[in-house]
């Protein structure tokens, strides 16, 4: 997985001038330092290396969170651990299944500000199958399917369309065809926290987005007051417009 989406984030970012343009000694000054990266499901941590990469070049600390995406407990506790090895205020992000993860995990006092990107926004009491049921039917939320070990997959035919439609073809077939399960239980599970209604919270919402409807993703936003960026992407957002989600989660570093 990781060579196919470094292979993505080259592609894209060819010929830019995104390196020069954000090269800098270290992030303005009093911003919090530490961001941690929460990865979404069917895919792993270094679908955040684009954003990942820009950030650490302006001088932040910045973690990848590995989900073994198991259940929410398990990828909760990754979290946290990650949470834990930061020194000081750290801003916590999440993307797809992501959001559900730095819902619960979001009260850490470390936590300065969470930023959401494309992702679900649960309130206590909600799961992602409660929120995938009552939100606006999608392409790629139809297309999510168990195998008969009950690890929910999208089905491959379907995934390049309605996940990665603006990735070049192939990697979006090779992540189709690479994915990584989650299981049922996880996409069954409450969260017991809204870490949201405490912290200053940020969204990025796709508007083109056939996984989370961008209608869902503007109702996640209001409920949490949010302030609110829009990207014309994919649900593969955080790869394709890695400099706009970059900027928003310093915008989150430099909130007080």
């Amino acid at each position: 997985m990781l060579n196919i989406l470094l292979f993505a984030a080259t592609v894209l970012l060819a010929g830019t001038t995104l390196v020069s343009s954000v090269h800098s000694a270290e992030p303005p000054k009093g911003a919090d330092l530490n961001i941690v990266l929460v990865h979404g499901a069917f895919v792993d941590q270094t679908s955040w290396q684009p954003v990942a990469d820009i950030l650490a070049k302006k001088g932040y600390n910045v973690t990848l969170v590995e989900n073994p995406l198991t259940s929410l407990a398990a990828d909760v506790d990754a979290t946290k651990q990650a949470l834990a090895k930061q020194n000081g205020k750290t801003v916590l992000v999440g993307h797809s299944w992501g959001g559900v993860v730095i819902t619960q995990a979001g009260n850490d006092p470390k936590v300065s500000a969470l930023v959401y990107v494309s992702a679900f926004a649960p309130d206590v009491g909600q799961s992602l199958a409660t929120l995938a049921k009552s939100g606006p039917a999608t392409e790629g939320t139809a297309a999510i399917h168990p195998d008969d070990k009950g690890n929910l997959y999208i089905d491959p035919k379907v995934f390049p369309s309605a996940v990665a439609a603006d990735l070049p073809p192939q990697i979006a077939e090779s992540l189709a065809n690479h994915q990584l399960p989650l299981n049922h239980v996880a996409f069954e599970a409450p969260v017991d926290i809204a870490a949201w209604h405490d912290k200053p919270t940020f969204y990025v919402i796709s508007t083109k987005d056939k996984v989370i409807a961008p209608e869902a993703q503007k109702l996640f936003a209001a409920r949490m007051k949010a302030q609110t960026t829009e990207v014309a992407g994919s649900h593969a957002s955080l790869v394709v417009h890695a400099k706009e989600v970059a900027a928003v989660i310093e915008k989150a570093a430099l909130a007080k």
